[in-house]
């Protein structure tokens, strides 16, 4: 390859000087065409809910700035999931209120083209669902969405939108999912009920409806799928749900009340958020107890790691930021402004 600042020499007869002059056009123009597709290539983008908003933050993660915000259509919507390609964002509407109070009943879900930032698809239901929770079940290709009052998951072709089956939770509440890493399992937090609802996801049917508290929060399990953990929202302590039985393995003790959870990819930590504390608990996955808390704006909400392992990303509502903690040092590194009630986060390309 030539230097950047390498200067050619073009040296023909008389008679082939258009000729290779022409040649030597193409071939620059060929080059900067090169540059300009590598230019182009999609770059890693953090996606952050904005409750207050009503809109999606477009985050550059490199750059630690929002580029972009997207309006979800007048109406609070609270997590997201990006699409495989990382073309499309989904946003279940969910309403203007809180899980079990009185409020709006959201009854959609739209797709957002992340190229034009703009809406271009929209599911419709047909009466008021509360949709909140999405995931994408890279087993099967379809898209997992909580649709509260009619106590389901609800099961969607991304490309169509178009809903093609439910699971029942046989609870109310049934307000954040996740999915086992073989997307054979799933499992809901019930708020109010205050249990965890274990269905099975190729039968399409409950398994198990497992009691934590009178109210819990919040969902993540653990990379190898045998431990699955939710906040118990009347003491300060994280549910340990064994996966192979589906009972109540432990109590983990936290400082304060816990919230969102996530695993670190390698497997070693827990991430929870401490709402009352303003702080991040790690919890040592193997000794299930907690090793160092970390101090982060107000609200931590939820908790999304970076696909290396190396940053982790906290909404805090109550200050309209996101903070970048980086996984090694164990620091806060950077602070992102978003909008106001920051809350889902998700990440693509």
């Amino acid at each position: 390859m030539l230097a950047e600042h390498s200067e050619i020499v073009l040296c023909f007869p008389p008679m082939k000087r258009t000729f290779a002059l022409r040649t030597s056009v193409l071939m620059l123009l060929a080059l900067s065409s090169v540059v300009h597709a590598k230019e182009k290539v999609a770059s890693p983008t953090l996606i952050v809910v904005n409750q207050g908003d009503h809109d999606i933050s477009v985050i550059d993660p490199a750059a630690g700035r929002q580029i972009a915000t997207v309006d979800v259509g007048g109406i609070t919507g609270h997590e997201a999931v990006v699409s495989p390609d990382g073309r499309t964002v989904y946003v279940p509407v969910y309403g203007d209120s809180g899980v079990g109070r009185a409020g709006t009943d959201g009854n959609r879900m739209v797709a957002i083209d992340l190229a034009s930032r703009k809406i271009t698809g929209t599911l419709q239901f047909d009466h008021g669902v509360r949709p909140h929770c999405v995931r994408y079940n890279s087993h099967d290709g379809l898209l997992y969405l909580t649709t509260e009052l009619d106590q389901t998951i609800t099961l969607v072709d991304p490309h169509t939108l178009k809903i093609v089956g439910t699971i029942p939770t046989g609870q109310p509440q049934s307000h954040m999912f996740v999915l086992s890493p073989d997307g054979r399992f799933g499992y809901t937090a019930n708020v109010g009920a205050g249990t965890v609802s274990v269905l099975d996801i190729v039968a399409r049917n409950k398994l198990a409806i497992i009691p934590i508290s009178t109210n819990t929060q919040r969902i993540s399990i653990s990379n190898d799928g045998r431990m699955v953990f939710t906040a118990d929202q009347t003491k300060p302590r994280l549910a340990v749900i064994d996966s192979t039985n589906n009972g109540i393995k432990t109590w983990i003790a936290l400082p304060s009340i816990g919230y969102g959870t996530t695993p670190t990819p390698d497997g070693r930590w827990l991430l929870v958020a401490l709402r009352t504390n303003h702080q991040i608990a790690v919890v040592n996955l193997k000794t299930l107890s907690v090793a160092r808390t970390l101090d982060v704006p107000a609200i931590p909400t939820e908790i999304l790691v970076r696909p290396d392992g190396r940053v982790a990303y906290i909404s805090c509502s109550g200050k309209a930021q996101v903070a970048v903690i980086d996984l090694n040092s164990w620091k806060l590194e950077d602070l992102i402004d978003v909008g106001k009630g920051a809350d889902g986060l998700a990440w693509g390309y």
